[in-house]
């Protein structure tokens, strides 16, 4: 906006200098004429329309009379003559000087060229002549300002009343400027007039608004497009971290700022921009190229005019610093008097498309002496060419022997014909819209009007719609003025005789479907000739399992790469954030994949499984031994004593808690659930409640005993079945409304460890299992104080006493295995709860029965009712 601004007040300004340098001597001029007019008895108040005021006329640098004429304007010089206004005498017209641009030269010559193969066609306007003012603009607005205004006026300077205006060099359109700033000068100007101008190398994307540039139009794309396959060409190479410079001038400030806007959405960082201009002192030239040199950014994006950058080129030149690579705009990638630096070999832009003018190369060439002398601006090219003088002088004098072909010059390099063919396709787009207006198809022939009036706004109407092909290549406009985009990818690479020459190696064309715009179809040089394509980044790229964290107070291509957290993964290289892997799922150690949690749970092919699994087999087959040990000696005193048949059902059912272990190991399923706990409930249960019975009559027996005692009638062996079934069934009914209510289920813990999943059985209800434990534990508890009560009763056989052991170790195993079952994790807290039920089933059957079987076997003397009622 701040450009804008400054531009339209430098261009208003120049406007008011410019129109009142010469409306002073016009406007005398038109009162004098008026004053003839008056006298012819012409009244002076009738409506007059605006018509020539020519004071100052500026002559072309080519022209030629016609029909209808065509203007031109092309910078054929480099810089503007300018003079300090004193204000006492009448300023001069601004003028061009300095170097000679012999390309173009070319450009100018091509437009020649192009009308005058128009002329000589039987096709496109047949007995038709154009004619053409080709003006010099030197690039500068003043000129290009001066130059508008002569190309909308007439060359008569009388007035006629009316609308009958002389049209004498009126043109009816004009080719050019080969500048973005000249051309909005010139086209803000001509088309408050409706005549067209058409350019071929004005390229800024502001001139695409209608609205402000009604009748513009151009042959070469937009830099909307140049602009977006700059990019693209940058994002393929996976260059993030850049430079970028630019001319002064509406082409660079407005392609540089089209160019970071679509770098921007391709993710790409700017480390600097810098604007600059060959008008600048040395000293910011120089600032420039020191920032270039001290850059950290290896690729340098130039959207520059070719004489702009080769002031700072020379800069470079003169005290290079590290390689770097350079990015072209496809005003000065073809350029070759920039190919002469060594520095950028390898350099790669956009080109317009290289062509082919038939004809065109010996127009060029055969320009013969006396052609040369007939133009002011072909003398001077040729003298500065041949070093030689056409008039005497102090150079030697030009003799005719001097050959254009074998001169290595802009203006003589038709190789690569590339903005040439934009002039030959603006000329003939507007010869095809003069056609249009002028022209009659009649019985297979084509009659021309050369006396029509024609009007530029006739000419801007068909212009609209032209649309033609020319030596193959296509030309048509869409509704903002520009053609379809379409660039070559060239490459700056070394010949066999060690020139730089620019190579195609690509192309981008804007009207293909997205994704295949862009290609690249051959071997590419990079700086200093390598072979490798260079890296330019602020920051390495991130690899998969980390993350990108913008380092603070620089651009988001600057980061730090940071390793995701535990459980998360990163998959994609630079990825922004790490996400989350599914629940059971978990990253592997590059954390750049989930992969299954392994399951655990107590399996039957683990070390501690079989550990576990060969003693509870063990201790069922040490009870299965036991009971067959007391089967056959079950008519001696030291089974019968206690009730065998007690002694029995306790061997059945600690051969159930030793072989329900079991059903603890192994995959948890509904089924292993519900069985493992219940199964372990009743099982224990019912061998606590025979060791109560036998406990029960211990004591009833020694109470027998004493005088008047009817004890054991009340605790006989049908007491003492019942007891037992009576207390088992009550843990069956507790199981049952457990299982019923609320029973245990297999579920996966999530929870205990992140990196596995743990399969276990969840108790369903918590309190059916703290009741199924804790009546087991109080009838332990019971159990211990009866047999402490009869533990000193006198006997040599004392059973109470291995009851009282045997009650200690379960409850010491039971009491610490709620805080070992509630602290351990995973499969280890079905492990405790295995080993509390072996341990404990270990202490009765040994204290128990243990001693009993040590008599029978090896004490059988003592296994005497004499010695077993013994009073000690």
């Amino acid at each position: 906006m701040e450009i804008g601004l400054r531009l339209a007040v430098s261009l208003f300004n120049l406007l008011i200098a410019v129109v009142a340098d010469s409306f002073n001597d016009d406007v005398e001029r038109a009162i004098q004429s008026t004053d003839a007019l008056n006298g012819a008895g012409v009244s002076a108040e009738a409506p007059l329309v605006k018509c020539s005021l020519q004071g100052s006329a500026r002559l072309p640098a080519f022209s030629m009379d016609g029909d209808f004429v065509i203007g031109g304007a092309f910078f054929i010089h480099y810089q503007m003559h300018t003079l300090v206004n004193n204000y006492t005498t009448k300023p001069e017209l601004p003028r061009c000087t300095g170097s000679f641009n012999a390309r173009d030269l070319r450009f100018s010559r091509t437009m020649i060229f192009a009308i005058e193969e128009i002329n000589n066609s039987t096709e496109l306007l047949p007995g038709i002549r154009l004619g053409y003012q080709i003006y010099d603009t030197c690039s500068a607005v003043p000129v290009a300002v001066h130059v508008a205004f002569q190309l909308s006026n007439g060359q008569d300077p009388v007035i006629y009343k009316g609308e009958n205006c002389s049209q004498s060099g009126v043109v009816v359109a004009a080719v050019g400027d080969s500048g973005s700033t000249p051309s909005i000068s010139m086209s803000r100007i001509m088309g408050s007039f409706n005549i067209p101008l058409v350019s071929h190398f004005a390229t800024c994307a502001c001139l695409s608004d209608k609205h402000e540039y009604p009748t513009f139009f151009r042959t070469i794309p937009s830099d909307y497009y140049q602009a977006a396959a700059l990019a693209k060409l940058v994002k393929h190479f996976g260059w993030t971290w850049i430079g970028a410079i630019h001319s002064d001038s509406d082409y660079g400030n407005y392609g540089i700022a089209t160019f970071l806007e679509t770098a921007g959405r391709e993710g790409i960082c700017v480390e600097y921009i810098e604007s600059f201009d060959w008008t600048h002192p040395q000293n910011k030239i120089r600032r420039l190229a020191d920032v270039v040199r001290r850059s950290t950014a290896t690729v340098v994006v130039a959207f520059a005019a070719p004489g702009d950058l080769k002031i700072l080129f020379e800069e470079l030149a003169w005290q290079p610093g590290p390689p770097r690579q350079w990015i072209g705009s496809e005003a000065w990638i073809t350029d070759p008097n920039l190919m002469r630096f060594s520095f950028c070999t390898g350099a790669i832009g956009v080109a317009i498309q290289k062509s082919v003018v038939p004809g065109l190369r010996d127009f060029l060439l055969n320009l013969s002496l006396s052609d040369v002398s007939a133009s002011s601006v072909l003398t001077e090219f040729w003298e500065e060419a041949f070093n030689c003088s056409l008039t005497r002088g102090e150079k030697r004098v030009c003799d005719g022997t001097e050959n254009l072909k074998t001169l290595k010059s802009p203006y003589t390099e038709t190789s690569q014909l590339r903005v040439s063919n934009m002039v030959y396709k603006a000329v003939y787009a507007v010869a095809h819209a003069i056609h249009n207006v002028i022209c009659e198809e009649t019985n297979e022939t084509t009659k021309c009007d050369k006396y029509i009036r024609l009007e530029p706004q006739q000419v801007l109407t068909e212009l609209k719609k032209v649309n033609f092909s020319r030596n193959g290549y296509h030309v048509s406009f869409d509704v903002n003025g520009d053609p379809i985009a379409f660039y070559e990818l060239v490459n700056w690479q070394k010949s066999e005789r060690g020139v730089i020459e620019p190579v195609t190696v690509g192309y981008y064309d804007a009207s293909l479907p997205r994704g295949e715009q862009f290609r690249i179809n051959r071997n590419l040089t990079w700086l200093e000739d390598g072979a490798q394509v260079p890296v330019s980044v602020c920051s390495e790229s991130c690899p998969p399992g980390t993350r990108k964290v913008l380092q603070k107070g620089k651009p988001i291509c600057c980061y730090d790469c940071i390793p995701c957290p535990e459980g998360e993964i990163s998959n994609i290289t630079d990825a922004p954030d790490c996400f989350l892997c599914p629940s059971e799922f978990w990253p592997n150690a590059e954390k750049n994949n989930c992969f299954p949690k392994p399951v655990e749970f107590l399996s039957f092919d683990e070390v501690l499984s079989i550990i576990l699994a060969i003693f509870s087999v063990g201790g069922a087959f040490l009870a299965i031994i036991t009971g067959m040990l007391f089967y056959h000696h079950r008519t001696t005193p030291i089974v019968r004593a206690n009730n065998s048949e007690l002694s029995f059902l306790l061997l059945f059912s600690l051969t159930l808690c030793f072989l329900c272990s079991l059903t603890f190991i192994g995959a948890p399923s509904e089924w292993s659930c519900m069985l493992r706990h219940t199964a372990f409930g009743i099982t224990f249960v019912l061998c606590i409640s025979c060791v109560l019975g036998k406990t029960i009559v211990v004591l009833m027996a020694f109470k027998a005993t004493l005088p008047g005692s009817n004890a054991m009638k009340w605790f006989g062996p049908p007491q003492q079945r019942l007891t037992v079934v009576s207390i088992t069934f009550l843990q069956v009914v507790i199981c049952i409304i457990w299982l019923v209510v609320s029973p245990p289920f297999p579920v996966k813990n999530l929870t205990t460890y992140k990196e596995k999943i743990i399969l276990e059985c969840a108790l369903g209800s918590a309190v059916g299992f703290w009741a199924v434990l804790g009546y087991i534990g109080l009838l332990a508890v019971f159990c211990f104080v009866l047999a402490v009560l009869a533990r000193k009763l006198p006997d040599n056989f004392n059973e109470a006493k291995m009851i009282t052991f045997s009650m200690l170790i379960f409850c010491a195993v039971w009491i610490t295995f709620i805080p070992a079952y509630v602290s351990s994790p995973g499969k280890f807290t079905v492990a405790v709860e295995i080993f509390a039920i072996l341990a404990s089933s270990f202490g009765l059957i040994l204290c128990i029965f243990a001693p009993k079987c040590f008599i029978i076997l090896f004490q059988p003397e003592k296994n005497t009712k004499k010695f077993l009622m013994n009073k000690t």
